[in-house]
């Protein structure tokens, strides 16, 4: 207790000027901390009607009580809504499992491949018992995990391969992946997302088509891609020369030297930046809604055009973003998990 007052007294009460300063700039915090809590709280309405809400000070959670199965669902069929409930489950506990390594095997693998067609083919139908619904009904937090989660597990070969193709000894393959690359990052998932949305469509053949969500799709994978190529490069040049130079010296060829050797000491060391390019592409999912797909925003965005619930808009805002956290926090957290465990030093270690 007197190291911790001691260290108070160190770094924030320093002589007249410090100890000022931070009087002046506690006050304020706890002035603006009491004004949250407040607004979020203390005056809040959590039940009620519009009315009730207007006439309070607080925040008026009871919009986001009439809302929250539109805004995680949106146009999904209201008799149906137990599919999408059950396909988020699935999703998060697929990462739940990934990020321990006594579960890591080939059934783990094989789960990762499967489980995002089943819960394709859950949220599709057209079986006995699930009746079919349009791919463009998907929407809301569904969508947004099949989005943000198929992404990921597309850009992560693809950034692979391209990471590989740019380092490759053969001038065409090394020319095509760097210039796919550098194309690609230098212009914005907007630019793509429209692309994919209103030019694509153009030139498939007459009588073709390609829903919306799934041209959204191969558009996140490909944007991703590329910066998942620039992550893995990072980490095959980390590796020492002499871990090459070993291999070839054991007679492997070269796709057995990049699997067995460098690829997983490469991907290893890359686990933080991999994450952060994860946390990103789940984050950057949500600009679909500008080419009209109903994903987590686009239907919070709905929500906000009910007559009866105008100018409620900054809760519907905080409900979201606090969503947006909680995925993101637990995607850090399964990537904190998952280096601990490939380092050996299991989930001891702080964020």
């Amino acid at each position: 207790m007197n190291s911790f007052l001691s260290k108070v007294r160190k770094h924030f009460f320093q002589g007249p000027y410090h100890s000022l300063l931070t009087l002046v700039l506690g006050l304020l915090f706890l002035r603006l901390l009491w004004a949250l809590l407040d607004w979020a709280l203390v005056s809040a309405q959590w039940t009620g009607t519009a009315s009730q809400c207007r006439e309070t000070s607080g925040a008026c959670w009871s919009f986001v009580r009439e809302k929250v199965r539109f805004i995680l669902l949106g146009y999904y069929p209201t008799d149906e809504h137990w599919r999408g409930v059950f396909t988020v489950v699935i999703f998060l506990t697929l990462f739940s499992v990934s990020q321990f390594k006594r579960f890591w095997s080939r059934r783990l693998f094989m789960a990762w491949v499967a489980l995002p067609f089943v819960c394709f083919f859950l949220m599709w139908g057209g079986i006995p018992g699930l009746p079919r619904v349009e791919i463009e009904r998907f929407s809301g937090l569904p969508l947004t995990l099949m989005l943000s989660l198929l992404g990921i597990a597309g850009a992560y070969p693809l950034g692979i391969l391209l990471a590989l193709g740019r380092r490759s000894e053969m001038p065409l393959v090394r020319l095509v992946s760097t210039a796919y690359i550098e194309f690609i990052r230098g212009i914005p998932l907007i630019s793509i997302l429209f692309m994919a949305s209103l030019m694509f469509p153009l030139f498939l053949p007459e009588g073709m088509s390609v829903s919306k969500i799934v041209r959204a799709q191969v558009a996140i994978i490909l944007f991703s891609g590329a910066y998942m190529a620039e992550v893995v490069r990072g980490g095959l040049q980390a590796i020492p020369r002499g871990q090459y130079e070993g291999a070839l010296s054991l007679g492997l060829t070269y796709p057995q030297m990049m699997g067995l050797v460098i690829l997983p000491q490469a991907l290893k060391i890359v686990i933080p930046p991999t994450v952060n390019t994860f946390v990103s592409l789940f984050k950057d999912t949500s600009l679909v809604f500008i080419i009209s797909l109903a994903d987590l925003m686009f239907t919070t965005k709905l929500s906000f055009n009910d007559g009866n619930w105008l100018g409620f808009t900054v809760e519907g805002y905080v409900f979201i973003a606090a969503l947006y956290f909680i995925f993101c926090y637990f995607l850090g957290r399964v990537g904190h998990g998952l280096e601990g465990e490939v380092s050996g030093k299991g989930r001891g270690g702080n964020l």
